[in-house]
């Protein structure tokens, strides 16, 4: 398995758990890693059941939300699904404040969403 910067990995009933490392995802760099250490996670490692966890995630640019964006479209195309969970209440304020949640399922807590594949 890869070794990952801004990611942690664990599967859990045939979902690929992705915990966010970072606290603020903001810079370029940054962004562009995330985005390719979770594009790899797709097209490398076949991964069609994507949980990304939030937990420590405080702050998050449009930037970094437009990779997510390309990430679902990369699963979807592949027939793959991917949820969130564990939000920050200002993050969680944010997507619904710019519709981004009817296009994603978003969870409380991490049990729930992977019950919910």
């Amino acid at each position: 398995m890869p070794d990952y910067k801004h990611i942690a990995l664990k599967t859990v009933n045939n979902v690929c758990v992705v915990h966010l490392l970072d606290t603020r995802i903001v810079d370029d760099v940054s962004i562009h890693e995330l985005g390719s250490e979770l594009f790899s996670l797709v097209e490398q490692g076949g991964h069609t059941k994507l949980l990304l966890n939030f937990s420590t995630v405080e702050f998050l640019s449009s930037a970094a939300l437009g990779k997510l964006i390309m990430l679902h479209k990369k699963l979807s195309t592949r027939g793959g699904v991917m949820k969130f969970s564990n939000l920050s209440s200002d993050i969680r304020d944010f997507f619904t404040f710019i519709n981004i949640d009817r296009f994603f399922d978003i969870y409380d807590k991490e049990s729930e969403a992977i019950a919910a594949f």
